[in-house]
């Protein structure tokens, strides 16, 4: 195993670039009540790069989620009775894929059958580059041996409790204490770039490993996972590895909250403070 110490970085943008130079990205996201998770990682990925951001979420959230931010574009999925996407919301879904460079899901979206039935489909995708966070990760663990069903290339981005889903689900021994043998041992049976968050994030994607040194507890606040994601998203659409797109969205996503933390305080730093201070991070990069 290769331990990485060097950030990534983006190459510069020539004069004559267009948005269609820097990815196409579409995060799906929401549901009733969870509106700010879609909008915080749609908003992360335009500010992360993005050349053209979509937010795809249950109908009725959309008008929510839309005037959040008026930078990216909003895609209506169908919904159960409960405001979450529906099984029947994969045929959208399929369509987008060959309009943009990579997919986020999970960010707000529940635990449900027809969620879990929409992501299952996913997965089974050749040639889609895919980051899987928060509720994706939590119906990816209650999917039988969802590895062997993966044709799409992936990244996961599990909390240390999204961690131990996952590895109750795939491993018969029990989780080591140790993050980055996890990790490891995570990247190596899934065949995905694992970023397991927490107190130094540790990237690894099974033949590399990066343990992140930005970041402060001020970031252990609802939304900065959802932050997390679209950055990483943006990254894989311009172009940059799945490995490569982790380290520097980790990285530039603890920077961002440093800079947040010297302007608010730690007790007080919120998720939108992350994002807004990304300009500041990506310039000091």
């Amino acid at each position: 195993m290769k331990t990485i110490k060097n950030i990534p970085k983006l190459k510069p943008r020539a004069k004559d670039a267009h948005k269609g130079d820097f990815g196409k990205v579409c995060i799906i996201a929401g549901s009733i009540g969870m509106s700010g998770a879609a909008a915080l990682a749609g908003k992360a990925a335009l500010r992360s790069g993005a050349g053209l951001a979509q937010v795809a979420t249950p109908k009725s959230v959309l008008p929510i989620v839309a005037s959040i931010e008026p930078s990216f574009t909003t895609i209506p999925l169908p919904e159960d009775d409960d405001g979450k996407i529906s099984a029947s919301a994969i045929n959208t879904i399929l369509n987008l894929i060959p309009d943009n460079d990579c997919l986020a899901f999970g960010p707000g979206l529940g635990i449900t059958q027809d969620v879990s039935s929409v992501l299952q489909q996913l997965l089974q995708q050749k040639g889609l580059r895919l980051v899987i966070d928060a509720d994706g990760l939590n119906n990816l663990s209650k999917i039988s041996d969802w590895p062997s069903l993966t044709n799409a290339s992936i990244i996961l981005t599990p909390h240390p409790g999204e961690m131990k889903r996952l590895w109750t689900g795939l491993f018969r021994t029990p989780l080591p204490a140790d993050r980055c043998e996890q990790a490891m041992q995570m990247a190596n049976k899934t065949k995905t770039t694992i970023v397991s968050k927490g107190y130094k994030t540790v990237v690894c994607d099974g033949e590399k490993l990066f343990v992140n040194k930005t970041g402060n507890p001020g970031m252990a606040t609802g939304g900065t996972g959802d932050v997390l994601t679209g950055i990483i998203t943006a990254l894989v659409g311009q172009g940059l590895s799945n490995f490569d797109a982790a380290v520097l969205g980790v990285h530039v996503h603890g920077l961002a909250g440093d800079i947040a933390a010297k302007k608010f305080g730690q007790i007080s730093l919120i998720a939108s403070d992350v994002v807004e201070s990304l300009g500041e991070a990506f310039k000091k990069m």
